[in-house]
């Protein structure tokens, strides 16, 4: 039986840019893509935390060290520039790599400036 969980996370990354006249697709800078073990290409979830809309397209790379997250094509109708966002990756596992698995998390700050990284989500208490 195959599962599909978390691979990689931006969490509250900010949109830099909304390109509605690019082809598509959401350039994130190389180094969050490195960080968070996101492929050139790969399907990406976007949660918007300003709106709670959800979309999906597939991240591009952006300029190493820029600090970009650009949202294009139909996909920059569902953010402004400024808005926070999180940015998932998800795999089909079995659950032998289930076993051993652990999520990229990176945790970003206002001005996109990676805060820290992290395998394990915190446990949420009551």
């Amino acid at each position: 039986m195959q599962k599909t969980l978390l691979t990689g996370k931006l969490h509250q990354a900010r949109v830099t840019h909304a390109e509605l006249n690019y082809e598509g697709s959401c350039a994130i800078d190389q180094d969050f893509l490195d960080q968070s073990g996101i492929l050139e290409y790969e399907k990406i979830e976007i949660y918007n935390i300003e709106t709670g809309g959800r979309f999906s397209t597939y991240a591009i790379c952006g300029e190493r060290g820029s600090k970009v997250i650009s949202v294009n094509g139909v996909a920059a109708r569902m953010v402004a520039v400024g808005d926070r966002v999180i940015i998932c990756a998800y795999a089909s596992m079995s659950e032998a790599e289930i076993a051993t698995h652990k999520p990229n998390l990176v945790y970003l700050d206002a001005d996109n400036n990676i805060v820290r990284t992290s395998k394990d989500v915190p446990i949420q208490v009551a």
